[in-house]
């Protein structure tokens, strides 16, 4: 079973307060919920946390990550 892209609302209800841009950016990945929601533990600082569950930052969650932190002065640590 195919999981199902994210609508706008989701994106917003899930990430927070994020620019129009942002969200244009990240819904032309068709990220799924999974998806969205891995990346903003990544992006918020818990990514290490993931990444010694074995979860690495690949694919769209690197995308969506290097989107919504593209205006902070330091990307995230991936260890």
């Amino acid at each position: 079973m195919n999981a199902k892209a994210i609508s706008e609302h989701e994106l917003k209800l899930i990430v927070g307060n994020v620019d129009e841009t942002q969200v244009i950016d990240i819904l032309k990945l068709q990220p799924t919920i999974s998806e969205l929601e891995e990346a903003v533990v990544w992006a918020t600082g818990d990514g290490d946390v993931l990444a010694k569950e074995g979860r690495p930052l690949t694919g769209k969650v690197s995308d969506i990550v290097e989107i919504l932190t593209a205006d902070e002065d330091e990307p995230p640590r991936v260890r």
